[in-house]
């Protein structure tokens, strides 16, 4: 019993790291952040498609 309570109570690394100054991610958080403003930038960016002048409305 308190041998399945300690492995319970163990931590799971969180992986690699990164650290400026007082900010501490680690690379997965942070290569989702970027993805996340990489697609906010392109959605900014991208126009939306014009319908065709074929086309009835």
């Amino acid at each position: 019993m308190i041998t399945q309570l300690l492995a319970v109570s163990k931590p799971i690394p969180a992986g690699p790291v990164v650290q400026w100054g007082w900010v501490t991610i680690t690379v997965a958080n942070l290569v989702v952040i970027l993805l996340m403003i990489l697609v906010f930038v392109l959605a900014l960016v991208l126009p939306f498609p014009e319908p065709r002048e074929d086309e009835d409305r």
